[in-house]
Formats: structure tokens, sequence, C-alpha cells
């Protein structure tokens, strides 16, 4: 692929150093009638992640606070061990948010690359329903079903 051609599809236009901004209306939604992943919907989905990725550092903070908190010695052994059964779902969930926000990276990556939105799988363009349910995914829903299809019939071995 031309450099032209991946700066095309990526959607962006770069003024030297500098990406040009772009106009997003507070109400936009990407639509299937016009071109798949401009300038508009890349943004969309760029700002779209860059949120949800804040909203899971913030979180992750506050969970990190409550663990500081409860790290107290609990004298009674029952009250010790919900504590401790409370404190091992914090790290799992924290944990998860973790690997999240990592997929959420990977997606932006995407973004500056201009490979958001089509499947890694196919190369087809991955519908925008599905990219606006779930912006992190990779697959069109089709690649995703015959890829958990496989998993599981090799779980099952």
């Amino acid at each position: 692929m031309t450099e032209a051609h991946l700066s095309e599809r990526s959607g962006t236009k770069e003024r030297g150093s500098m990406k040009a901004e772009v106009f997003l209306p507070d109400d936009y939604r990407p639509a299937e009638d016009e071109p798949f992943m401009n300038e508009r919907q890349l943004e969309y989905f760029r700002r779209k992640l860059l949120t949800w990725k804040q909203e899971l550092l913030e979180q992750s903070a506050e969970t990190i606070d409550s663990l500081q908190e409860s790290a107290r010695n609990v004298p009674d052994i029952a009250d010790r061990a919900s504590e401790e059964t409370d404190r091992a779902l914090e790290l799992r969930t924290r944990d998860r948010q973790r690997k999240l926000v990592a997929k959420i990276d990977a997606a932006l990556r995407r973004i500056e690359n201009g490979e958001f939105g089509y499947c890694e799988v196919t190369g087809e363009p991955i519908s925008l329903k599905r990219l606006d349910a779930r912006p992190i995914a990779t697959m069109t829903l089709e690649a995703q079903e015959r890829h958990e299809r496989r998993e599981k019939v090799h779980r099952d071995d």
C-alpha cells in the first residue's frame, strides 16, 4: 500500500507535521451512506476510544484507592475473609480493565495506521453497528463467530 493510500485510508490530512482538526458535531453518528472510515468516522471512533480509556483509567485509580484503604488489619476472621474476597474481586476487575486499555491502545494505533475498521482475518470492512457497539473489534461478526467456533472445538477436544 502506498503512503498516499494509507494517508487517504486513515482519514488524516497532514499539514507539515501537524494533523488537521476534524470537525465533528456533538450528535454525529457514523452512517452507512458515507464513505467507509472517512475522516469524520475515524475521529468519531478515536474520541469514543479515548473517552472509554479515560473512564477505565479513572475507575482503575478509584480501585487502587479503595484497595489501599481496605489494607487494614481486621481482627474478626469472618470480616477478614469477606474483605479478602472483595479484594480479589477488585484485583480481577482491575486486570480486566488493564487488558481492555491495551486493546483500546491497539485500536487507536490501527486508526493511526489506517487499518481501523477492517477485519484482520478477511480484510473486509467491519460493520459500523459492530464498531459502534465494540470499537475494539478486530474482526467482522462472521469471522469472530468462526473463530469462536474453532476455539470451542479445540476446548472440547
